[in-house]
């Protein structure tokens, strides 16, 4: 038996600061697609999500709220959990909390490595910081002294003893891997944009917090006046959730000999394809294979949606609304696979009634509704059918996963015109022999649109799948107009 390839697939851990928004979903909803994808490629997939509860502004959160900080994590840890059936993400997937006992452990003995490696030190730490992105900001960063990105947060100024990371160190091990991995980032002009940063100089940075001012953290080995920064901290869990460093069959597996990607929105560029790169370099770890970069969703007015400018759409009302194939469609089909887009309530309507209700549910009404009445058995389907075309797997591999659906959805447009041309529903009447073989031949290529479906909506591609098997149109109608 043939040893099966593995891939690993993590997003970024989200903070449990807020209710879970949409922006997170899509990232979720997006990596479950390439770890479906990847599956039925016959890869053995291990996918990671989970929750970042560590640092200050969870800290702060709690207090606000009057909640001992552990329950106030507990709470919304469920909440994000509770993703998973929200939007019919794989059985499979895994959900790593930063406050499990084993990621404390494994970020303990991740510091112990790179401490031991000689890249960590003790000194004096001045800096201008952003509790909503948990960074350093230069000047330059920051914008009327606010960060952009949380112009609602006064900045801090912090003056203290740390630990440091010797992030300037790594300057030019950095540029040579980059230069060695051509596809390390996707898009390209996030590459370069990372590329350009490192370039203009790496500055060491804090990896730690005094106790005394900030005690909710990752106690830093041998020294209990000091927790590590919220940063060092979670990164390390898109190795620890694999077991790292006692399950060494699965961290070598996954990690060390397969093919390791990462997703993030663009504001986690740095953290992602720099720090944490430089901190596996520090470990003797090899490098993440790929990071898949996605812009924001924004709302009204092109403002970005994030929780802590509090306009966000919230995934559970939509899928309360619509369903949650209506949701995954959304987001893998009409927003920007790299920049940003803008969402509004309106326009998602619009979509669903256009692609969804009008597109694949009347498409699939139309030619399943012809076979049963005019077929007195299910059609076969040809092994070659259920092949995905060359062009849909180079979309997918490039992680350009808008384009794959619209591939899928440019095969439907076919189909209606096809029927719109040959009008089989009447042909059948004159030339039954012709009209059944028109018929057929729809049966067959709406079989390819559903496997192309799969990855995107498991649910309505299985649910077309055995509507063929059966010759008989789905009994309730796979999504219903909203008028």
């Amino acid at each position: 038996m043939p040893i099966m390839k593995s891939f690993y697939i993590t997003t970024t851990l989200p903070y449990v600061n807020a209710e879970p928004h949409v922006g997170f979903a899509m990232e979720l909803i997006r990596a479950d697609s390439v770890a479906r994808f990847k599956k039925l490629q016959g890869y053995e997939v291990f996918f990671n999500t989970g929750t970042d509860e560590h640092g200050q502004k969870l800290f702060v959160a709690a207090e606000k709220e009057g909640k001992d900080v552990q329950e106030y994590v507990d709470g919304y840890a469920e909440t994000f959990r509770g993703l998973k059936e929200i939007l019919g993400i794989s059985d499979e997937v895994h959900f790593i909390r930063t406050t499990d006992a084993h990621h404390v452990e494994a970020a303990q003995e991740f510091w112990k490595i790179c401490d031991k490696n000689g890249f960590i030190y003790k000194g004096s730490y001045e800096a201008k910081y952003c509790v909503g992105c948990e960074l350093e900001k230069t000047d330059s960063e920051l914008v009327e002294g606010k960060c952009p990105l949380h112009p609602n947060r006064e900045i801090e100024i912090i003056n203290e003893e740390n630990y440091f990371f010797k992030w300037s160190a790594f300057q030019e091990k950095l540029l040579a891997f980059y230069e060695a991995s051509p596809n390390f980032v996707v898009p390209d002009f996030r590459y370069n944009e990372i590329k350009n940063f490192v370039k203009a100089g790496l500055q060491d940075f804090s990896i730690s917090r005094q106790k005394s001012k900030m005690s909710w953290g990752v106690e830093v080995p041998g020294d209990a006046d000091h927790v590590m920064y919220v940063w060092f901290d979670a990164l390390v869990n898109y190795i620890s959730t694999l077991g790292w460093p006692e399950n060494k069959d699965q961290f070598e597996k996954f990690w060390e000999k397969g093919e390791t990607v990462q997703f993030c929105g663009k504001d986690n560029l740095r953290q992602q394809t720099a720090m944490w790169q430089a901190m596996l370099m520090a470990a003797g770890i090899k490098n993440t294979s790929k990071v898949y970069v996605e812009g924001f969703i924004n709302g009204e007015g092109g403002v970005k949606m994030s929780k802590s400018l509090g306009n966000v759409i919230n995934p559970q009302d939509v899928v309360t609304e619509y369903g949650t194939e209506a949701l995954r469609y959304y987001l893998l089909g009409e927003i920007s696979s790299f920049e940003d887009s803008p969402m509004s309530m309106n326009h998602f309507k619009d979509a669903y009634n256009a692609k969804l209700a009008n597109g694949i549910g009347n498409l699939t009404s139309r030619i399943l509704k012809m076979a049963e009445t005019n077929l007195l058995e299910p059609v076969e389907i040809p092994e070659a059918n259920k092949v995905w075309s060359d062009e849909y797997v180079a979309a997918f591999e490039g992680f350009n996963i808008k384009k794959a659906i619209d591939i899928v959805f440019d095969k439907m447009k076919g189909l209606d015109e096809e029927i719109q041309s040959t009008q089989p529903f009447k042909l059948v009447k004159t030339d039954p022999e012709k009209g059944k073989e028109i018929i057929k031949n729809l049966v067959i290529c709406l079989h390819g649109v559903a496997k192309h479906l799969e990855p995107f909506l498991p649910e309505t591609s299985k649910k077309i799948i055995e509507a063929i098997k059966a010759n008989k149109m789905p009994e309730v109608a796979l999504f219903q107009r909203k008028d």
